[in-house]
């Protein structure tokens, strides 16, 4: 395989796509979701032979749940790429317009950044949601997807490249690198002369690597460590709502809750009472000396504990005395990812929001909110952390940038040298 010539078709390929129109974009990807209903069979067949060889691997049960395909979610990523198409177009949009004093007309237009490098892990809905994204932005897509799904995204690439190929567009625009190894991760982030933009979605490790290593701009989606704090003014039956859906539903994914911090006046009773739905849906809870006093069958927590993204039925759990002293733990601790505090004070949560930096703030909402989808973007690529021109959710408008554009009438710079 040759990752070079691979990325330089992809480049050429993602011209062709810049230059349709909404409409003909849009087409497509009402096109390839319907290529990926109809090879359902086909897809299901290779995620269960992924689903399989990972679990004689010993995969772990969030890492699988992630992995794992059926027509449900297969219909859920099929009607995202529906959603996108029907998302208004990002490019062309003139975002600023301005007369200046000489005359001069001076715009701001978002264009497709290019190429756009995918790399990530165990989870095959990626493979789709990163392609139909990227084409509505105009720009070709290169996915490297990990070992674990890897009979998937073919699978699924294959689905969407057969859409590309009906309406006689370049299949190069959806490229997947089938070689696994790590060299060919690092041989793809070198080219910098070729590839536009980097974003690698998956476990630290491989974020670091791709970081360290990327002569080409990288967004960033470090660990998910999101907090929900239970304020003294906060409604009971409310907060416990948004503890067990942030905890529970879905544990293995980013947006999941991993530390529980109450305020010391209602902790005592607030937190049995919640707990108690915690350990009925098999949750561990490990806390500081004051939980553990009111909480027996909690483990007592360490430091480590309380910077973990566990990704499974475990939550950290501290007892605070103050709105700062909440705000203090996840400055120390927290991601900058999702955070969320239960409330009924309006001025608590505006100090809450304002006192942070994360992506993504909730007020007496479920983090599992912090999500493309649910957040109007019909899916998403990534939840960028680092703070550049994307940050939090990334839809397609995060995959175009703006540049200038200027209406003149022959305004030159120096009259005089020209007269």
């Amino acid at each position: 395989m040759n990752i070079k010539q691979l990325a330089l078709d992809c480049r050429a390929a993602a011209q062709q796509i810049a230059a349709l129109s909404s409409v003909a974009k849009n087409g497509l990807l009402h096109a390839m979701a319907d290529t990926l209903l109809d090879d359902s069979e086909a897809i299901l067949a290779a995620n269960a032979a992924d689903l399989h060889a990972a679990q004689i691997k010993g995969v772990r049960k969030a890492m699988l749940d992630r992995l794992r395909l059926d027509k449900i979610r297969l219909d859920d990523m099929a009607r995202a790429l529906q959603r996108i198409a029907e998302l208004p177009d990002p490019v062309g949009r003139i975002t600023r317009s301005e007369i200046r004093p000489n005359g001069l007309r001076v715009e701001r237009m978002r264009v497709p950044l290019g190429v756009i490098a995918m790399i990530y892990e165990a989870r095959p809905n990626v493979t789709a949601d990163a392609a139909a994204l990227c084409l509505k932005a105009g720009n070709g897509v290169i996915l490297r997807g990990g070992s674990e799904a890897i009979h998937s995204n073919r699978a699924i690439a294959g689905a969407l490249r057969q859409a590309l190929r009906q309406r006689g567009l370049p299949t190069a625009a959806i490229t997947l690198l089938d070689d696994l190894r790590r060299e060919s991760i690092l041989e793809l982030i070198q080219l910098n002369d070729i590839v536009d933009l980097v974003i690698p979605r998956g476990g630290e490790g491989l974020i670091r690597f791709v970081v360290e290593h990327s002569r080409i701009p990288v967004i960033k989606h470090y660990q998910g460590v999101c907090h929900l704090y239970v304020d003294a003014e906060a409604d009971p039956a409310l907060a416990q709502r948004l503890l067990i859906d942030g905890k529970t539903t879905r544990p293995g994914v980013c947006n999941a809750l991993e530390t529980l911090l109450v305020h010391t006046d209602i902790a005592a009773h607030f937190l049995p009472t919640a707990a108690a739905a915690l350990f009925a849906r098999g949750v561990e809870l490990r806390g500081d000396p004051r939980v553990c006093e009111l909480l027996p069958q909690a483990h007592p927590a360490t430091n480590e504990d309380y910077a973990a993204e566990y990704l499974d039925l475990v939550l950290a759990v501290r007892v605070v005395d103050s709105l700062d002293s909440a705000l203090a733990h996840i400055h120390q601790y927290g991601s900058d990812h999702t955070e969320v505090i239960a409330t009924q004070n309006e001025i608590t949560a505006q100090r809450f929001v304002h006192g942070l930096h994360s992506a993504v703030v909730m007020v007496n909402a479920s983090s599992r909110f912090s999500d493309g989808g649910e957040l109007g973007l019909g899916a998403e690529i990534g939840i960028s952390t680092t703070r550049l021109h994307a940050y939090g959710p990334m839809g397609a408008e995060s995959l175009t940038i703006e540049r200038f554009v200027v209406h003149g009438e022959g305004q030159v710079r120096h009259p005089q040298s020209v007269t």
